[in-house]
């Protein structure tokens, strides 16, 4: 019976029990696609991140439970954590995924992820999910390649936000931001994708490939404090540089296990 040894990673905080977990797997080659796949549906993580050696750097690929994606900030981050904590990597980390290329540097204050830059896409018409979930009344909504977005009037509406799964599913495979102005950090967000098996998704980097971008022309400035406003919460330090956006979180490992195949 073959034997693997998986890591869960919790991302965008420096204690446990906090920020996003996330499984890791660091493979010689891949597994079989529906062996992965049976890996992130049996953990009923957010991700699992599989990750293999390329020969100038590393190939990385995210899975929920119901499905392979193309993009996933924190999975990155814990799977850079493993790579440096755990196994004793050095220097910049390169990823190869389905997006391009991905670069991690190992900071004393955490890793600082380099991303590229998702810029908001204005949205004509409300899709009839988002009404029901905020009313008919006007709302700013706008978009990128795998989530709608929508601003709320100010930090404690998005705490207070109460989701409709079932018409969050009708966005044809799009999760849901909710973001604002923060109180104490320049703008807070929640996330939700039950599409992939996520109600709510405790701390997103992938969101704010676009969120950066967004508040940094809103507020006017290119270095920004976020907080994900989920129960778990997280922290990010971002900053958006050129065509690229820079998170900076810090992670903690959990557990270290091993699994056991067919």
């Amino acid at each position: 019976m073959p034997e693997l040894t998986m890591y869960q990673v919790d991302a965008f905080t420096s204690e446990l029990f906090r920020g996003n977990p996330a499984a890791v797997l660091v493979l010689e080659d891949w597994l079989p696609v529906a062996t992965m796949q049976n890996i992130a549906s049996e953990n009923n993580l957010a991700e699992t991140a599989f990750v293999r050696p390329n020969g100038c750097g590393f190939d990385l690929r995210w899975f929920t439970p119901v499905h392979e994606v193309e993009f996933c900030g924190h999975a990155t981050l814990a799977t850079s954590h493993v790579l440096v904590h755990e196994l004793g990597s050095k220097g910049q980390l390169v990823f190869e995924t389905r997006i391009g290329t991905l670069r991690v540097d190992p900071k004393e204050t955490g890793y600082q992820l380099d991303f590229p830059s998702f810029p908001p896409e204005t949205v004509a018409d409300i899709p009839a999910p988002l009404k029901t979930n905020f009313g008919n009344g006007p709302i700013r909504a706008f978009r990128n390649f795998e989530n709608m977005f929508v601003e709320l009037a100010n930090e404690q509406a998005v705490v207070d936000f109460i989701p409709d799964l079932a018409e969050i599913v009708k966005l044809q495979g799009q999760g849901l931001v909710v973001t604002a102005k923060g109180d104490e950090h320049d703008f807070v967000s929640r996330y939700f994708a039950p599409f992939a098996g996520i109600p709510e998704d405790p701390v997103t980097g992938s969101t704010h490939a676009t969120l950066v971008p967004y508040w940094a022309e809103k507020l006017g400035k290119t270095k920004l404090s976020a907080f994900q406003r989920s129960s778990r919460g997280g922290h990010l330090l971002c900053e958006l540089k050129g065509d690229r956006v820079l998170l900076t979180g810090s992670a903690v490992t959990f557990m270290k296990a091993q699994i056991y195949l067919p």
